[in-house]
């Protein structure tokens, strides 16, 4: 089996009475992107105008090719405060996931993530969330 050909990884923290900026003084970092509830947004590419519906907080990891979910959760939560204390209050007060995209090139490719790396994610009470995506059959070459 091959190695999965790209990952994209995200911190996710959200609750209706989420705010960022309290997140940011928690966490000791700022976000790649933060929303609040209520906000008005305009869509970068489609120009349609929303209103969000929960607050938001967001950091994400550099892409890896080939995956590497391991070096992204590092990376990511090296950046964060250690104090499992702040993770256990920001657990019981929001929604906390690691989102990930899977992106494969081949029909049958795979990943292996490290206990360390699990252990780190379960310890700040961190769902991991996968999202795969399969080959798309129109990239394919015939033989």
């Amino acid at each position: 089996m091959a190695g999965l050909a790209r990952s994209l990884a995200s911190l996710r923290i959200a609750g209706d009475d989420l705010d960022p900026n309290e997140i940011t003084a928690l966490l000791g970092h700022i976000p790649t992107t933060q929303q609040v509830k209520g906000e008005v947004i305009v869509g970068k590419v489609t120009r349609q105008v929303r209103t969000v519906k929960i607050g938001m907080w967001r950091l994400k990891a550099t892409e890896s090719l080939p995956a590497d979910l391991d070096q992204q959760i590092d990376e990511v939560l090296s950046k964060l405060t250690p104090d499992l204390s702040v993770w256990e209050q920001l657990s019981t007060r929001y929604h906390m996931d690691l989102f990930c995209g899977l992106f494969m090139v081949e029909s049958n490719e795979g990943l292996s993530i490290s206990a360390k790396s699990m252990k780190a994610l379960g310890e700040r009470g961190i769902e991991l969330g996968l999202d795969i995506y399969a080959p798309d059959p129109e990239d394919e070459t015939d033989s």
